[in-house]
């Protein structure tokens, strides 16, 4: 008897359907075809088990599962459940007349219980585009696949829950998600302030500029000065999530498998910290079995990258083109995989080996020509992608004992807000733009127009300074987004004059 099922696999951020087709007829091997991966072609025992432990037979005949389409690779243990359904009504042990209304996902134990899978959502919003009438799935992804409307969604614990409801012995209610009230209920609720840093008022200007903009920054200064903390609450001052950017979000996290239960639906801007030692296809995603890596994790949010000179070169590297087209794209043989990446960077790292050089009041003891070989692994292009250079000076006695209360978070929040909203107006007819820092150069050159008094103070900076002629732009930008701060109309001279101020790495005798 011939039985069909339905599943989904994930390929990128989306999901495709994937029929699940199960005979059952004369003969005695158990056959496995549509391109199974390992963990695929093991599921038959796993299903052979769960099946025993439900009191149902394992059929003693042929069986011939297909896996359709069959071009399409198929990976992980997330198939187990609909094999395991088909089996059961291929060998008439259930009814399956309602298997065509519905998506199944889920990995068996060996006693019966449904362990989680990845990609709930995506697999989801598949299944209502597909008109499927409901999904089964294991219970601790209900809550994630839930905030889709207009599918019902099953979670289930075990194998025997999932026949039940086939036979008619249970009829469960679907999972309910008000996805509006998840999403403003947690919304901004960040444990870290800006009010928590002490003095520090001109790198907290410079990161407020940063998240106006949307722009990447570097900061540049000694141990113990505040980088890494100041970094930790660059979320904190950022817009909110909308609904469209959570979900975005929730699915790159859903297809990665890093939703807990509790978690339906992201409501905070995600903030990615990995280490030095992180391996490429770690940072910008990949690997056999392609996963998002960690400059998709943070899509609408801040990867911080501590110590950026530590990194190896390669790794720095990878990051070029993503910086600027904001997706990656995984190419192999058989297929391509495309994951988004529109996120702020933020780097911190020493002046040199040692920490010190430039420091007020202690003494570098780097020998000459190291500062400069120090600062050279960090690439041109890379630098050329970083809007803002900033200097970050270690914090006073008087400063870090005073009782005077510093700015709250909320408070820089808002005029952040404005200085966005300023942007999605300029932008509103502009697909994909959504911030000063996503600008082409030809939109700078129209949106940024400076008069003659400004080009004459940028023609003496770069004269003076040393600056580079790729700073030109990220000048623009920068100065577009402090005028924005401001609510002014024009890019006027104090505006341009600060945006220069951020071009540290650009003076030519800035490391001697």
């Amino acid at each position: 008897m011939l039985v069909k099922t339905y599943g989904s696999a994930v390929y990128g951020v989306d999901a495709i359907t994937i029929t699940i087709e199960v005979n059952v007829g004369a003969g005695s091997k158990y056959y496995m075809v549509g391109l199974p991966d390992n963990a695929v072609k093991e599921s038959l025992h796993r299903v052979e088990s769960a099946i025993r432990v439900a009191g149902y037979h394992m059929p003693r005949q042929k069986i011939l599962v297909n896996l359709a389409p069959a071009d399409i690779r198929k990976e992980g243990s997330a198939y187990d459940l609909p094999i395991a359904i088909g089996v059961l009504a291929a060998s008439g042990q259930i009814d399956g007349t309602k298997l065509e209304k519905y998506v199944i996902m889920g990995e068996l134990s060996l006693d019966g219980g449904l362990q989680s899978i990845k990609g709930a959502l995506p697999i989801a919003i598949q299944a209502r585009k597909e008109g499927f009438e409901g999904l089964i799935l294991p219970n601790v992804n209900s809550r994630e696949a839930a905030i889709v409307n207009d599918v019902d969604v099953y979670g289930m614990e075990s194998l025997l829950d999932v026949i039940h409801f086939f036979t008619g012995k249970e009829q469960p209610q679907p999972i309910k998600v008000d996805t509006r009230e998840e999403f403003y209920k947690q919304i901004n609720s960040y444990e870290q302030d800006f009010s928590d840093v002490k003095g520090q008022e001109n790198i907290k200007r410079a990161l407020e500029i940063a998240a106006a903009g949307g722009h990447n920054v570097i900061l540049i200064g000694p141990p113990g000065a505040g980088k890494t903390m100041l970094a930790k609450r660059l979320p904190t001052i950022l817009p909110p999530l909308n609904l469209h950017e959570a979900l975005e979000s929730t699915k790159i996290y859903s297809v990665a498998g890093r939703l807990t239960a509790s978690n339906a639906l992201m409501t905070e801007r995600p903030y990615r910290d990995p280490h030095h030692t992180i391996s490429d296809v770690a940072l910008v995603g990949g690997g056999m079995n392609p996963q998002p890596g960690e400059i998709s994790l943070a899509h609408n949010g801040v990867l911080f990258l501590d110590e950026l000179p530590e990194f190896k070169r390669t790794v720095l590297e990878v990051m070029r083109q993503p910086l600027e087209d904001r997706k990656v794209t995984i190419s192999r043989a058989r297929f391509s995989v495309e994951y988004p990446a529109s996120f702020m960077l933020v780097a911190s790292m020493n002046p040199c080996p040692c920490g010190f050089y430039n420091h007020p009041e202690k003494e570098c003891v780097c020998g000459p020509g190291v500062v400069q070989k120090y600062l050279s692994k960090i690439s041109g292009p890379l630098l050329d992608r970083i809007d803002l250079h900033v200097e970050v000076t270690p914090v006073n006695f008087s400063e870090l004992s005073s009782s005077r209360p510093a700015e709250k978070s909320n408070l820089i929040r808002d005029r952040v807000i404005k200085a966005r909203e300023i942007q999605d107006q300029r932008f509103v007819e502009m697909d994909g733009v959504h911030s000063n820092a996503q600008m082409s150069a030809n939109m700078v050159r129209k949106i940024c127009e400076i008069d003659e008094v400004g080009r004459g103070l940028i023609k003496q900076a770069m004269e003076k300074l040393g600056l580079s002629a790729r700073a030109y732009d990220r000048i623009l930008k920068v100065s577009r987004t402090i005028a924005d701060l401001a609510g002014s109309d024009k890019i006027e001279i104090e505006h341009l004059a600060e945006a220069i101020h951020y071009r540290s790495l650009d003076r030519e005798s800035w490391a001697g």
